[in-house]
């Protein structure tokens, strides 16, 4: 799993097209669950858009295992390579 995990990290950097925030969201929330497991940090203030989006996207994948995590961040990005191109 994870040489395919790895080829997907790389592979997204190279769409043709960058994905919506949505999109960043949930690849960045799976690949903080694959790479680090559960979130471990409190939430940003309220004045921090940015961290507490990504906070929340991580928070909402809490109890993947990591295998889980990473089988799923591979499956996003294929459905991504698939909407727009590599």
């Amino acid at each position: 799993m994870t040489e395919s995990f790895d080829k997907a990290v790389q592979e997204v950097k190279v769409l043709k097209q960058k994905p919506d925030q949505e999109e960043i969201l949930a690849l960045y929330g799976l690949y903080k669950q694959a790479t680090a497991g559960d979130i471990n940090t409190g939430r940003p203030g309220m004045f921090d858009f940015t961290g507490k989006a990504k906070w929340d996207a991580w928070d909402a994948r809490k109890g993947l295992s990591k295998d889980e995590a990473m089988a799923a961040y591979v499956d996003l990005v294929e459905g991504l390579k698939e909407k727009y191109g590599i």
